[in-house]
């Protein structure tokens, strides 16, 4: 109980349920229980009322579909669950305490268009691109509220409402990360006989590594300007405030890397692969810092039959105001 209630998440699944590595300790985490002061928030940016019906991507362990259930009515909630064994687990687990919500083991990037359509969708995965079904999918008005983000930068949450014409225009309401949807997945991992800095393209930045990877605004921008990208932190064990980091496309074999110390003001680059990565991201960092820093409430984003649209908007949103 301790564990589940703690401020903080709990893994409950790695490598899709079939754990690879030394002891099956699993490479990369595919499931978990999140933090419920997070969970809280997102229930909250929802905004879900009495008679509403909800569908919600990514079930996991229930927990979150257990109380959409309790505020609206367990026949009103549709939990949609792509891995057939936390499917079955969350079918169980909801049964048992009461909250007999319908568990659908499917791809949740189609939605679930038998109980269509639906005042709210909540995703529990992070997308890069907003499945249009789940705009079809929601009664004109209704809302969508999915964690979203890149690789280089997994950290926001979106609100969206839904138009008569069939699109949705959605705003950054939170600051969260979550695991991508699985078909939205980019992993990415340092291979030394990959990235061998012998043969790379060596150069130098004064650009700091904090800047380009600690400042959340910063970061946001980069991202969307720098596509595939995951970004890999490695400090140096013998060194405090010493490290290196690594930026990798897995889709082109394209990586580079820049080593960060105290107390100076240029720090060597190295690159390797058709794309320049470095060279692309202190593009994108002076293209944000020319635009006068702009923050999360500047970026609209805009879902139609043809895709997703981002761009950069005049005018900020009001505190307290809906996306």
């Amino acid at each position: 109980m301790q564990r589940a209630y703690a401020p903080a998440a709990v893994i409950t699944q790695v490598d899709d349920g079939h754990p690879a590595g030394p002891g099956q300790r699993g490479r990369y985490i595919t499931s978990s229980a999140s933090q419920p002061n997070v969970v809280a928030l997102m229930l909250n940016a929802l905004d879900a009322a009495t008679g509403m019906r909800v569908l919600e991507i990514g079930t996991a362990t229930g927990y979150n579909a257990a109380l959409l259930a309790h505020r609206l009515g367990s026949q009103n909630v549709t939990s949609v669950e792509i891995d057939p064994d936390l499917a079955e687990h969350a079918r169980r687990a909801l049964a048992t305490t009461g909250y007999p919500v319908t568990v659908i083991t499917a791809d949740g990037t189609q939605g679930y268009p038998p109980h269509a359509p639906y005042d709210r969708i909540m995703s529990t995965a992070a997308v890069q691109q907003v499945p249009y079904p789940w705009v079809a999918q929601t009664h004109p008005g209704g809302k969508i509220l999915t964690p979203w983000g890149t690789p280089y930068h997994n950290g926001a949450l979106a609100s969206f409402t839904v138009n008569r014409d069939g699109t949705a225009e959605g705003r950054l309401v939170g600051n969260v990360a979550f695991m991508f949807l699985r078909d939205q997945r980019i992993y990415a991992s340092i291979d030394d006989n990959e990235c061998d800095q012998t043969t790379a393209r060596a150069s130098h930045t004064n650009v700091a590594p904090y800047r380009v990877a600690g400042d959340y605004d910063a970061a946001l921008a980069i991202g969307r300007k720098v596509p595939d990208c995951p970004v890999i932190t490695v400090p140096d064990p013998a060194a405090e405030l010493t490290g290196t980091l690594w930026f990798i496309d897995p889709t082109t074999d394209s990586w580079a890397n820049l080593h960060y110390q105290p107390n100076t003001t240029t720090y060597p680059v190295h690159q390797s692969g058709p794309r320049n990565l470095w060279d692309e991201i202190e593009t994108a960092y002076h293209w944000w810092r020319d635009a006068e820093r702009p923050g999360p409430d500047r970026w609209q984003i805009t879902i139609t039959p043809k895709g997703q649209r981002v761009t950069l908007t005049d005018t900020t949103t009001p505190t307290g105001a809906a996306p």
